[in-house]
């Protein structure tokens, strides 16, 4: 490939998220030219491959020391143009990257590959978050992951058997703090035990794991005891089961936020007295007869010492009665009852 189509190339797929200085001022003209200012200080190039940007936006683009959070997913973005970027701009100031693969592109499509994985971690010491989406991981080992990362999220990316198997090196990934599982349809039981190796972790998140049984997560929470968040999240594993295997393991716990399919006032009981939780979320939407009513959370939640933010999603309580007795229930609570935000496009927040 020439490097006129290169360019080009990277002028369609390219979108930055650059911080800048807070005395940096806005060039005149700039939200003419398709650039807008977001309160985080931080500034989005445009996307427009017609667009025509002053020099002085050019400067911010080709200054390494900008290119702190990176989003790379809204187009495909061929390998040739990831290393090229990797190579340029990419340097010790990159704190955390989201990028998208090629899953759904056919079998002939280009792949994630582990000397790209292996030249970011040398590149860029500095990187603490990873998001891959849609991404085929089965011939990317976990090893060739940066080993500075403290935060990992897997989005509908499909994954081997032995990719998180226990009896693989201890000391891959020694930083990790949170992992996030969204819709990774290989992930079972099998990967679940595999996540005891990572002593650091004190964040786990479960979206749309299908294949993880309630024995499965009962054994792995039973070695994952110094979790402090989980959230299991359109799962085929009732509340109740979930519940269970928090109480008997996770009473360190401080975030818990679960789907209500198969939620009772038996599943309440389970979490009664649990000495640091803090924050308590329950998600729609409604699909159990058995749903315990305000008035018996509320009377669940006072066994709670510690906790502080209640909040129910998706359930169709906002403005009812419902609300009220969890408000007045709940004093010295934040309540939150609301419909199920959509997904936030601000990724680095």
């Amino acid at each position: 490939m020439s490097w006129d189509l290169l360019r080009m190339d990277l002028q369609r797929t390219l979108e930055l998220v650059l911080e800048i200085p807070s005395s940096w001022k806005k060039p005149k003209g700039s939200q003419r030219r398709g650039a807008r200012l977001l309160p985080s200080q931080t500034i989005l190039l445009p996307r427009n491959p017609g667009c025509r940007v002053c020099h002085r936006w050019k400067r911010l683009v080709d200054d390494r020391w900008l290119w702190r959070h990176v989003d790379l997913t809204l187009y495909t973005m061929r390998p040739k143009v990831m290393w090229h970027l990797l190579r340029r701009y990419m340097a010790s100031r990159l704190y955390s990257l989201r990028m998208g693969g090629y899953l759904f592109s056919g079998s002939q499509a280009p792949q994630l590959s582990p000397a790209l994985m292996r030249a970011l971690g040398q590149k860029c010491p500095n990187l603490k978050r990873l998001c891959l989406h849609v991404a085929d991981l089965s011939m990317v080992p976990i090893t060739s992951l940066p080993s500075t990362l403290r935060t990992l999220e897997l989005h509908s990316c499909e994954i081997s058997m032995i990719w998180l198997q226990k009896e693989q090196d201890p000391t891959v990934l020694p930083l990790l703090e949170c992992i996030v599982l969204d819709r990774v349809p290989a992930f079972r039981d099998e990967h679940l035990q595999g996540l005891t190796r990572f002593r650091a972790l004190r964040s786990l998140v479960l979206g749309g794991t299908y294949r993880v049984t309630e024995t499965g997560l009962d054994a792995s929470l039973q070695e994952l005891s110094y979790l402090q968040r989980l959230e299991v999240l359109g799962c085929t594993l009732s509340a109740d089961s979930t519940l269970l295997a928090i109480s008997r393991h996770l009473r360190d716990v401080r975030k818990i936020r679960l789907t209500v399919g198969g939620l009772s006032a038996q599943g309440l009981v389970f979490l009664e007295g649990m000495p640091v939780l803090e924050s308590l979320c329950f998600q729609g939407p409604l699909i159990t007869p058995d749903m315990p009513t305000p008035t018996q959370i509320v009377s669940s939640c006072l066994t709670m010492p510690k906790l502080r933010v209640l909040e129910v999603q998706g359930l169709g309580w906002e403005g009812q009665e419902a609300e009220k007795i969890l408000c007045k229930g709940l004093p010295h609570c934040i309540v939150i009852v609301r419909a199920c935000p959509k997904e936030s496009m601000d990724w680095w927040m």
